[in-house]
């Protein structure tokens, strides 16, 4: 009986296999950001009602919510782009970090 171990996966199963891994992770990230944008706009909802009985002269305080929103995703992002690296799906880590770089920008552009 033939071991197992030495015959080598197709090329087409691993592709398919590569194909579902990017749509689940896509499907995932998605879902996340999905998630911050509705923290976000609760969170400005929030904010539009308590800033109704002040001032002009009144500064509200910084907003660290998208800061820390954008940056806790860019932050799973940037895990997960390294750890489908290091499994060896080179293009869809380079997916998740592309996304990364692009959020990471996103933060810090928003920073208070």
């Amino acid at each position: 009986m033939p071991e197992r171990s030495d015959e080598q996966p197709s090329n087409e199963v691993s592709a398919f296999t590569a194909g579902c891994l990017l749509l689940l992770v896509l499907v995932a990230d998605v879902a996340a950001g999905l998630l911050v944008a509705i923290v976000l706009v609760a969170r400005g909802r929030s904010r539009m009602d308590t800033g109704s009985g002040r001032t002009a002269a009144d500064v509200p305080p910084p907003d660290w919510a998208p800061v820390l929103g954008f940056g806790a995703l860019a932050l799973a992002l940037g895990v997960t782009a390294v750890v489908l690296l290091r499994i060896g799906h080179r293009f869809i880590g380079a997916v998740q970090l592309t996304l990364c770089v692009f959020l990471t920008v996103h933060t810090l552009r928003s920073w208070p």
